[in-house]
Formats: C-alpha cells, structure tokens, sequence
C-alpha cells in the first residue's frame, strides 16, 4: 500500500480505552485499499483532487472532507488519488465521490463533496489555480498581466501571469496541506515588464512556482504555461503541469476536520 501511517496507543473511538488512535496518508497518484484496523469504527478524511495540467494552464484541485464516516473492523475500503489532470482521468475519494472527494481540476477548478472543503480556484489565463481550502476556494490565476488572488479557508493562492522578452508567463498555484486548516496561500504576482510568482501554500501545503521544470504546489495546486520566443527557434511552449491530489484518514477520539487534533500524531 503506497502512504504512510501511525498507531499511537490511547483513547480511541468513542472514547474506549486501547483503541488506537491513529492515521494513514495517501499521496501517489492510484487506486489502494485501506483496511480498518482492530477497534476503529469511524475515521475523518480529507481528500484533494489533482490539479489540471494544460497548454493554457490549469484550475486547482478541489477539497473536501467528511468526519464520523462509519467503517467495520477488518473491513476493506477504497481510496483513490487523482495525479495532475490530463494524467489520471478521476477525482480523489474515499469510498465513493459521494462520501468525500476532492474533485480533479479542471479550468474552473476542481470540485468538492464532503462535510466542507474549498472549490479548487480557476485558471483565468495562463496561471494556475490554488487548491481548494477547508473552509474556502483557492485562489484564481491572474486572468492578464497581474496578480492571481490569494485563497481562502486555507487554500492555495492563484499564480501570477508575466510577459518579459517576448514570452507569456503564468506561474503555478499553491497547493493545500492535508494536516487541517490553516493559514490561506498568498497570491501570485505578475505584471507585462516581470516574471511572475506561483501562489503561496495554504495549510502548510507547497507553493506554486514559475520555470521552465516546474510544477503546481502540493497538493493540488494547478498548472502553468510559459510560450517563449527564442531567436532562431520561434516559439517554444512549456506546460508547467498541475500537483497531484492526496487522501488522509484520521481516527481516534476528539480528532476532526478541518481543525480538531488533526496535527501529525
């Protein structure tokens, strides 16, 4: 099974002594299957789509996260993690898309169902949106020269968009933490005379970034686009691709999203 996971022995669900209190994260683009352990009957997700990669630059993913969602012991379960639109073709879930998911990219920014979550934030030029936020959307992508807007509820900021020597210049969104919620990503910048920046990371999640080799910050920040002119090459695109998504589970007493005891424990 791709992820990583903690057991740290206390009060559990409910409250019962000796029932785990615990965590797994999933963050390779793929299906998987997680099995409930001994004693958890309920865990808490937050899933985050991928965000899009495009030649005109891509939206962010969307997140979502649903609390008390009931699981039998031993039982197993699906859990799926979209990679950067144009890639993976699905969204990132656990169960089904109806349970929680946060919704692939698109260019108006992926989607959410849950509890709560943030709309993945729009790609209105050659930028990308920043990843949904756990109570707010990411931000957009400038839709000309200029700045993106910041996210909000935790989520992604929107990258800029530059032109300098005769290139078009849209950097990546910020991607979203799957810790819990917490501070929203800062705008990217960018104006008709410089490079641009990505978007800021909210809730601890990567930023977004502009080159030649980059891509959308983690997880779920969405996609850029760079078309240069190089003398004696004509026009070259460079398609900055989109972030993949994640999927977290958490389980134990006193433990919900978007901000309850949701740390690394």
């Amino acid at each position: 099974m791709t992820g990583f996971g903690y057991n740290v022995n206390g009060f559990g669900v409910g409250g019962v002594a000796d029932v785990p209190e615990g965590q797994q994260a999933f963050t390779t683009p793929g299906t998987f299957t997680w099995v409930a352990p001994d004693g958890v009957t309920s865990v808490c997700v937050v899933a985050i789509g991928g965000g899009k990669t495009d030649a005109q630059g891509g939206g962010g993913g969307g997140l979502g996260w649903t609390n008390d969602i009931s699981v039998t012991p031993g039982n197993s379960y699906t859990v799926k993690v979209s990679g950067a639109s144009n890639v993976n073709s699905f969204h990132s879930y656990f169960i089904d898309v109806s349970t929680v998911k946060g919704g692939q990219g698109t260019s108006n920014g992926g989607a959410t169902a849950g509890d709560g979550g943030g709309e993945g934030g729009d790609s209105s030029g050659n930028g990308g949106g920043g990843a949904g936020g756990y109570s707010g959307d990411g931000g957009n992508s400038a839709g000309d020269y200029g700045n993106g807007s910041a996210g909000s509820g935790g989520g992604g900021g929107g990258g800029g968009q530059g032109a300098y020597y005769s290139t078009v210049q849209g950097a990546t969104g910020g991607g979203t933490g799957i810790l819990g919620e917490g501070s929203s990503g800062a705008a990217g910048t960018g104006s008709s005379g410089s490079t641009p920046t990505g978007g800021g990371g909210g809730s601890g999640g990567g930023d977004g970034a502009w080159g030649s080799s980059v891509s959308g910050g983690l997880y779920g920040g969405g996609g850029g686009c760079w078309n240069a002119y190089i003398p004696g090459h004509g026009y070259i695109q460079y398609i900055l691709a989109g972030a993949p998504g994640a999927v977290r589970l958490i389980w134990g007493a006193g433990r919900a999203f978007p901000s309850t005891n949701t740390a690394d424990v």
